[in-house]
């Protein structure tokens, strides 16, 4: 062999092992999974229940960081502009992903062309909920008792949400604006510090993801009036949906949860996560888990999950039309 050849064997073999090391290291370093909204709410929730049990399927941990305000978008813009190198995801909403596009005048970030959708996590109602006290105090014992309240003290309630451009603000202003009523909307930075504010009797009413929600439901220190999907929740089967309790044909405002990582990110790399994930989400200790706290765990493909947030923008576009909700 050739000096010259017996070079660019050797060069081909330096090259070759660095490039294999590349391939198969991810990850190599803790991944952390960014959660646009405070700890305590149901994003948080599943980030939570997620990450242990992806730091035993890749062997590292994979940290929940929670980096709420702006309706999910401080958190978005974060992992957006952050590496596609698969070491920052983001637990992303259908605020962040279907809602605040039409909801905002300015996004800091693009919710199609900024991010590889990696799988829907789960799928979840809201529900209508008051402090059980706040409620007796009220005399309120059902939607309908509600919306008569409210029609004979116009601005006097208060409506708690997760945020500007969360489905749970949106669903309660859709409410308002499908009775008539008005309530002034108080944001948090997440719907754990709107729930406390709640529990504490210090807001009036709040249209929270039911999986937060429903540990003070079971324990009595919330009253559930209604639930926003179309149809009733297994996990609360005895509460009406909103449409049914409010006679609002039609009415629907749901949520759903995704993993996301940056543009750009290697598609190996969104493959690997995906697959973990939905072996994650079909244990039987995790999905019992969720159905007990009324999510619907998915781990559906990243084109399906692509498919649903294009499809998730347009209808909130119709829906934030409808309710003439606006943040600027």
């Amino acid at each position: 062999m050739s000096l010259q050849r017996r070079t660019l064997v050797a060069l081909a073999a330096a090259l070759a092992v660095p490039l294999a090391v590349a391939q198969g290291a991810w990850p190599n370093k803790p991944v952390r999974i960014v959660v646009p909204f405070a700890p305590g709410g149901t994003t948080d929730i599943l980030a939570r229940t997620l990450a242990p049990e992806l730091s035993k399927a890749f062997g590292q941990s994979f940290v929940v960081e929670n980096r709420g305000g702006a309706g999910g978008n401080i958190g978005a813009e974060v992992v957006a502009k952050a590496p596609g190198d698969g070491y920052t995801l983001l637990m992303g909403t259908v605020g962040t992903h279907g809602i605040n596009k039409s909801l905002y005048s300015k996004l800091p970030y693009d919710p199609q062309k900024d991010f590889a959708p990696i799988t829907l996590v789960a799928g979840v109602p809201n529900v209508m909920v008051m402090s059980t006290k706040r409620a007796q105090d009220l005399g309120i014992n059902s939607v309908a008792d509600f919306v008569k309240h409210a029609k004979a003290n116009p601005g006097r309630l208060n409506m708690a949400s997760s945020g500007n451009g969360t489905s749970i603000h949106l669903a309660g202003e859709l409410f308002k604006a499908r009775n008539g009523i008005f309530m002034t909307h108080i944001p948090y930075r997440g719907s754990g510090p709107a729930m406390t504010d709640l529990l504490a009797g210090n807001m009036d009413v709040m249209f929270d993801n039911l999986p937060s929600a429903m540990p003070h439901i079971k324990a009595g220190n919330l009253k559930a009036f209604a639930v926003t999907s179309a149809v009733r929740s297994e996990a609360l089967p005895d509460v009406p949906t909103v449409a049914e309790a409010g006679k609002l044909p039609g009415f629907e405002a749901s949520s759903w949860f995704g993993l996301l990582a940056p543009a750009g990110t290697p598609a190996d790399v969104v493959s690997r996560l995906q697959q973990e994930t939905a072996k994650a989400l079909n244990l039987p200790a995790v999905k019992e888990r969720l159905l007990a706290q009324g999510a619907i765990p998915s781990g559906n493909t990243p084109a399906e999950f692509a498919a649903l947030i294009d499809a998730e923008i347009k209808k909130w576009e119709a829906v934030v039309k409808a309710s003439g909700a606006k943040v600027d």
